[in-house]
């Protein structure tokens, strides 16, 4: 069976293929322990200096120094299964072998004077992809084509914040790193060209306003920022020196700009958090090409503190970003085939709890857990199975009914340890 046409398809998926690290389509809900299990919120309740990538001027109420090391384990399970590329009846299926990732916090902040605080953070932001290199041992992975990816994004946030008894603003130049391997192996030819890195820069600007001393009002911008890995995409899409696909691919992959918005209310021992985030996939290079739309980020959380330990919950709800161009043609199929099959980030739900204990007067233990429930996604792909097997003699009408379905949850651990002088 000619496959010439399939190639192509699964050599656009490959080369712009994502990880699904983030719950928010590949961002974390949330950054550090206590915002992850108050479901991903913070653009208004204060944290300590673990704010100083989500909402700058927050960290402008620290008082004294704090110094936050941790991490999060970070565990998707997503399975792929498809007749797209097999022989008729039968089907590829595999569950991703990466399904285990290390995210790295650090975060600090001290007062220099009065008005201003100094803080800075280092979040690990993405760090896993798919891993499709073991489907059957056949040479072309199966019907998976032994797909693998790796995306790899730490950001630094030097921070300063000003504030007063009832507001503040805080900005924070960000220095993106990031890495991306990628490749493929088709009829026994493996497409890749080893990893590409890349300095991006960026800013995060915040403010906050007590409008009474039991409520903080949040807003916060996060600008995109641009990547360019030299050779993984545009070397992915001419793997096979196969123009015919129909589109021109480049190696910009930009991380969307962010709009935060939110409220803290404190009564008493509770604390209730609310926060609304836009995240612009449809206006980022590299994602609006492949029919990605904006996404609103709903969030809420609790927390209750007592005498040396605090608890809390939340929930975080955001519609799948990825929308299937299902147009009836060979390339929208093949862009619905690349979405769901290497970039399944179509989790939409996530539970979230945590809490903390001081094991001294200045050290604080803090943990939390995010679980997003399965999901399922299926598209169709039978314009890209004829075009496969009748090569030349596709005229773009034909339809051979395959399939492609996609399955998707997820649950984080994070553990976090606080110090305070």
């Amino acid at each position: 069976m000619k496959k010439t046409k399939i190639a192509l398809a699964i050599t656009a998926a490959v080369m712009v293929s994502q990880p699904v690290l983030a719950t928010n389509g590949d961002h974390l809900i949330g950054l550090g322990a206590q915002a992850r299990a108050l479901g991903g919120t913070g653009a208004a309740a204060f944290f300590g200096s673990e704010n100083a990538l989500t909402n700058p001027a927050l960290i402008g109420k620290m008082q004294g120094t704090e110094f936050a090391i941790g991490g999060t384990l970070f565990k998707p399970d997503v399975t792929a299964e498809t007749n797209v590329a097999s022989a008729p009846g039968t089907t590829a299926k595999q569950t991703s072998d990466a399904d285990t990732n290390i995210i790295p916090e650090v975060s600090m902040a001290t007062r220099i004077n009065e008005n201003l605080v100094f803080g800075l953070g280092i979040y690990g932001s993405a760090g896993m992809g798919v891993d499709y290199r073991d489907n059957g041992g056949a040479p072309d992975g199966g019907g998976l084509f032994n797909g693998y990816s790796n995306l790899q994004i730490m950001k630094f946030a030097p921070t300063l914040a000003y504030n007063t008894e009832q507001y503040g603003i805080g900005f924070a130049p960000v220095i993106q790193y990031g890495s991306l391997d990628l490749n493929y192996n088709y009829g026994g030819t493996n497409v890749g060209n080893g990893m590409s890195t890349d300095l991006g820069y960026g800013f995060n600007l915040g403010g906050y306003f007590d409008v009474t001393p039991e409520l903080t009002l949040g807003l916060a911008y996060q600008s995109a920022i641009n990547m360019k890995y030299k050779d993984q995409v545009s070397r992915a899409a001419d793997g096979f020196n196969l123009p015919a696909f129909g589109v021109n691919f480049g190696d910009e992959l930009e991380q969307p700009a962010e709009l935060k918005i939110g409220a803290a209310y404190t009564m008493g021992n509770m604390m209730y958090t609310a926060d609304f985030k836009q995240i612009s996939w449809g206006q980022a290079k590299g994602y609006k090409d492949f029919n990605w739309e904006d996404q609103n980020v709903f969030a809420l959380g609790a927390k209750y503190s007592g005498n040396g330990y605090w608890a809390g919950v939340g929930i975080n709800h955001a519609e799948d970003p990825i929308k299937k161009v299902d147009d009836g043609t060979y390339a929208g199929q093949a862009t619905d085939l690349f979405n769901n099959h290497f970039f399944p980030g179509i989790v939409e739900t996530h539970f979230t709890f945590g809490g903390g204990y001081e094991l001294t007067n200045r050290m604080t233990l803090e943990g939390a857990i995010v679980y997003a429930p399965e999901v399922s996604k299926t598209i169709k792909t039978g314009h890209v199975s004829a075009a496969s097997a009748l090569g030349a003699g596709y005229d773009g009408t034909q339809d051979y009914g395959t399939e492609h379905e996609v399955k998707h949850s997820q649950i984080g651990y994070t553990v976090s340890l606080r110090m305070n002088f």
